[in-house]
């Protein structure tokens, strides 16, 4: 069984790894849908889709490496076209994760199973308040997988955070 999991992961968190770890403990293989992936970088979204990729790709170990696919998912104004958009982009799936009430919605009209993800210290694990502490000199680092605090390390996130 094939699963989808769509988030923006600005940047990949601890609480995106669990959601993760969830998906892969309910399928054989996981579509990884890093939305927004036509946004250039600007506040909400400074880290670019092929950055994102990488912080993913850098978390995680070869065993799940070898049982996900990512794939970049565009923002479009509509989101029944951004469904069907999804659909042409990622092949086919049999579940949804996703705590998008709207998106939950459409897809139980299509016949896909939506499982909700449960939710990992939400409170601190969220990317903006995770960007929040890095440009305010607040500690983060224990809020990311070792992989993504090397990345955003490697190129000076908060000097990008402070210029967007």
């Amino acid at each position: 069984m094939n699963g989808l999991l769509i988030g923006r992961f600005q940047p990949f968190h601890l609480g995106h790894l669990d959601a993760l770890h969830f998906a892969l403990s309910k399928v054989d293989k996981l579509w990884v849908g890093l939305g927004s992936s036509n946004k250039s970088p600007e506040k909400n979204n400074p880290f670019s889709a092929k950055e994102r990729k990488q912080m993913i790709l850098d978390s995680i170990d070869d065993s799940i490496k070898k049982r996900i696919e990512i794939y970049f998912i565009p923002d479009v104004e509509n989101h029944l076209k951004w469904i069907e958009l999804i659909d042409t982009i990622v092949p086919k799936f049999d579940v949804i994760f996703t705590n998008d009430d709207l998106t939950k919605h459409l897809y139980s009209k299509k016949d896909i199973q939506v499982l909700s993800i449960p939710f990992t210290n939400r409170d601190v694990l969220s990317g903006t308040n995770i960007r929040d502490r890095i440009t305010s000199d607040q500690k983060w680092e224990d809020l990311v997988p070792t992989g993504t605090k090397n990345f955003l390390s490697k190129i000076s996130v908060k000097d990008r955070l402070q210029i967007l």
